[in-house]
């Protein structure tokens, strides 16, 4: 078992990370200080692999559990649902020692997360993530919260988890799409942190994607090791941490515009990664042969790397200027300067952006 340490003071806290790691959670959870009564939130199709062996271990371990299924996808992300997990927790009776137990993927943490830091004004939560996509991302870090029609993720707030539990053996069960989806995230921890980790996902792509123990492993600690060391830093996104946005400026709008049903989040991300490492290219910044590097690998991996041409630029300019990181009508992007070094720059026009159409 490999463990990663977020360091914030009080709200510090582990990410666990190991194969066959789902049926410790109970005896994991007894060494805090809750209450007996305890909440595992999920979906249908997570809790029909793992809900069983999680809930079981949590009983087991002497709690009194209450089970809350929130339908599949980014559109149950809502606060429409979020009222539905209200509703079980106070008919349950969970009171301010309680904790909840996220289990699945970016949207069941999202939405747990929230939930637990406005349930009774907050309470404890911990991450059980099954994708790969919230084990190297979502799960870490305290962004909680729920998307609105007009933006993802516009209602929320930072609530650090008191555990981050990850069992890489629940990738073995996830759909391929979604696999490489978690990957899009993983290029960003390289691009804008660490060349020799981008190096080492060009190197052992084929590893990685027949699921080597070892190499998984290794993606998810190191991605996890990185993300730890920003938001250390930079808790809530005043400065440092804005650069683990780099390709999502562009990435949240391609998701708004097309529902979320056209793209997952990671396939979003690498062609927002792709277009944004351009626009650094029109402003100078990055020289076109990392441009071309950054594009490989997003392809070798499967991701799109493109716009599909049904979308108008337009509407993609529109939907970024709703976006929390357009700041006085300034849209902000985080740019790459070289592979493993980002920068955050605003001031870029509109006109930038639909010249990205033409190169």
């Amino acid at each position: 078992m490999q463990k990663v340490r977020v360091e914030l003071e009080e709200r510090s806290y582990n990410i666990m990370i190991g194969n066959g790691l789902l049926k410790d959670i109970g005896k994991t959870l007894r060494k805090f200080e809750f209450s007996n009564k305890i909440a595992l939130i999920s979906n249908p199709t997570v809790s029909a692999l793992y809900g069983e062996t999680v809930s079981g271990a949590l009983k087991d371990s002497g709690f009194n559990l209450t089970e809350v299924l929130i339908p599949d996808g980014e559109e149950y992300k809502s606060l429409a649902y979020t009222e539905k997990i209200y509703e079980a927790l106070l008919k349950a009776r969970l009171d301010r020692k309680s904790a909840l137990v996220a289990l699945g993927g970016g949207v069941i943490g999202d939405i747990t997360g929230f939930a637990a830091s406005t349930y009774m004004r907050g309470i404890d939560f911990i991450q059980v993530p099954t994708t790969l996509l919230a084990q190297v991302d979502s799960s870490v870090g305290g962004k909680t919260g729920v998307n609105h029609p007009l933006g993802k993720n516009m209602i929320g707030s930072f609530w650090q988890p008191r555990l981050v539990w990850i069992d890489t053996a629940t990738l073995e069960t996830l759909p391929r799409r979604e696999f490489l989806c978690g990957i899009g995230e993983v290029i960003k921890y390289g691009v804008i942190w660490d060349r020799e980790f981008f190096e080492y996902l060009e190197k052992n792509r084929d590893k990685i994607l027949k699921l080597d123990p070892e190499a998984l492993t290794h993606i998810i600690q190191r991605s996890c090791e990185i993300k730890a060391e920003v938001v250390s830093k930079d808790e809530r996104e005043s400065g440092l941490r804005a650069i683990l946005n780099y390709g999502h400026t562009i990435g949240h709008a391609i998701e708004t515009i097309t529902g979320y049903k056209k793209y997952l989040h990671g396939e979003a991300v690498g062609i927002g990664m792709y277009m944004e490492a351009k626009l650094s290219q029109q402003a100078g910044l990055i020289d076109r042969q990392e441009v071309v590097r950054i594009k490989a690998l997003i392809d070798s991996y499967g991701l799109p790397s493109e716009m599909q041409g049904e979308m108008s630029v337009n509407d993609l300019i529109e939907t970024m200027q709703l976006d929390k990181k357009t700041i006085g009508g300034k849209m902000h992007f985080v740019l790459p300067e070289k592979i493993g070094s980002v920068r955050i720059h605003s001031g870029i026009t509109a006109e930038e952006i639909k010249s990205l159409q033409d190169n």
